[in-house]
């Protein structure tokens, strides 16, 4: 059964070095309170896993907005992404060679975390092919298949999964609504640690089992949301 526990013992299970994902997409669907506490703890030198990197100005004009909280503190190491472009300090840290960013097409990220999770040993697909993409790191080999040339990724997976859901139950159970499932569910499968924030947190059987994208098995830790998180 998932265990209910504060911010801050969530944020005491990431150590220095380690890899997270963090789900969300432009701060839809991110964690922020995970975010904004990991930010102010000491630790550093993470590989982050995620869709893009933040944004300096958020919706309501806060500085540092999802992500870009870490990468402006300069804990990422290093970066493997679909999409920068929205946070200009990861090309300013990057052109330092004080962060490593890795770019991968949005869709063979979705599906090499997916593989992550499902255990398979990688993901073909003709996105990239004849282009720099070739050249990734996560790329085993090309692949002809029926005349056609593939690339085979490698699988996704990080040590801890920061995620986020609109509802969850106090067994782990994870509702989301709209876009902000995005990478979340994903990345739920493809980690050794899995900690979700819920928006709102609610007793057992209270969200309809059909509902229900997240199972709780797949949660090691929830984390309040709200405004009394701990």
């Amino acid at each position: 059964m998932a265990k209910i526990i504060t911010i801050w013992e969530a944020i005491s299970h990431i150590k220095d070095g380690a890899t997270i994902m963090v789900g969300g997409f432009a701060g839809c669907g991110t964690p922020h309170k995970l975010v904004e506490a990991l930010s102010k703890s000491e630790v550093k030198n993470l590989t982050l896993i995620c869709n893009d990197g933040g944004k300096p100005i958020g919706p309501d004009g806060q500085a540092f907005y999802g992500l870009a909280k870490l990468i402006h503190r300069r804990q990422i190491r290093k970066i493997i992404a679909s999409h920068i472009g929205l946070n200009p300090e990861i090309a300013t840290q990057m052109h330092e060679n004080t962060l490593e960013v890795s770019l991968v097409p949005q869709g063979s990220l979705a599906e090499m975390i997916r593989a992550g999770g499902a255990g398979l040993g990688g993901v073909l697909t003709p996105t990239g092919v004849g282009t720099l993409v070739e050249e990734s790191e996560f790329v085993h080999s090309i692949v002809p298949i029926n005349g056609k040339s593939y690339m085979l990724h490698y699988p996704l997976r990080a040590d801890i999964a920061l995620i986020a859901a609109s509802k969850v139950d106090k067994m782990g159970n994870a509702w989301y609504k709209g876009n902000s499932r995005n990478f979340n569910p994903l990345m739920a499968t493809a980690a050794d640690i899995v900690i979700v924030e819920g928006e709102e947190i609610v007793e057992c059987k209270t969200l309809v089992p059909e509902d229900i994208v997240t199972s709780s098995i797949f949660i090691d830790y929830i984390v309040s949301g709200g405004e009394n998180n701990g």
